[in-house]
């Protein structure tokens, strides 16, 4: 049975408004003109890379990061026709999720499923695709049926549409690499995670970016593990 073990990046779902779901086409500010919806965003971006990469007691993660989730709520309520804040939340609910583990996670990552399923319809493209991603991430992270919704065909196809919108970005590049090393496409694996490795800078996103670039060095170094058992056992 796979692992319920959400690594982040990014993912999304609750309730939201069926109007939500058929909104028209939100306009967007100028060119120049600072994104008061984004500006929201900018804290739960800062406040989760803190809490994934910097806080190690358990209890003192879950605490902060139920405190991060009643605030990305708020956020999502207050712009039910935008695609980011509703991604954002996803994420930090699959955050709480791969804390706790199990079953008694399940209702996070469902609830992260349905936001970004949402966040998709409105906009797949937003935030460099980040809903694709996510949901990618969700599909192979979380155990299949009759347990969750875990699908690795569906977590490869999302996973790929979010490379099509940002192929050179350490998010998508990471998440189908980490999905190539669990099912065993070692070489494949290491090609995506190495381009992750070399993605540009995010600006403002410092902390994530150091926190995943540890990740990718983690998933590396496993792949070599792997290949060098696997080139004993041949030789053995």
């Amino acid at each position: 049975m796979k692992k319920l073990y959400l690594l982040s990046a990014l993912l999304v779902s609750a309730a939201a408004p069926a109007f939500a779901q058929q909104a028209q086409p939100v306009a967007m500010p100028a060119a120049g003109v600072a994104d008061p919806v984004l500006e929201q965003i900018a804290p739960l971006q800062s406040e989760w890379a803190r809490i994934k990469y910097q806080v190690a007691d358990k209890e003192a993660k879950l605490t902060a990061i139920h405190a991060l989730e009643g605030q990305a709520a708020q956020v999502t309520a207050s712009n039910p026709a935008r695609a980011e804040p509703k991604i954002w939340e996803a994420i930090i609910l699959s955050t709480d999720a791969g804390i706790v583990k199990g079953m008694s996670a399940l209702p996070k990552v469902n609830k992260a499923k349905e936001l970004l399923e949402t966040a998709e319809k409105i906009n797949p493209n937003v935030l460099d695709g980040s809903a694709h991603t996510s949901l990618g991430s969700l599909y192979y992270q979380v155990p299949g049926w009759p347990v969750g919704f875990g699908d690795d065909k569906k977590a490869e196809e999302h996973l790929k549409m979010a490379l099509q919108i940002n192929p050179d970005g350490i998010d998508p590049n990471f998440f189908y690499g980490d999905f190539l090393l669990q099912d065993g496409r070692l070489e494949e694996a290491k090609t995506y995670l190495s381009r992750a490795l070399q993605a540009a800078p995010r600006p403002g996103r410092e902390l994530a970016d150091a926190g995943r670039r540890q990740e990718i060095q983690a998933a590396l170094t496993k792949i070599d593990q792997e290949a060098a058992k696997k080139s004993k056992g041949q030789l053995n």
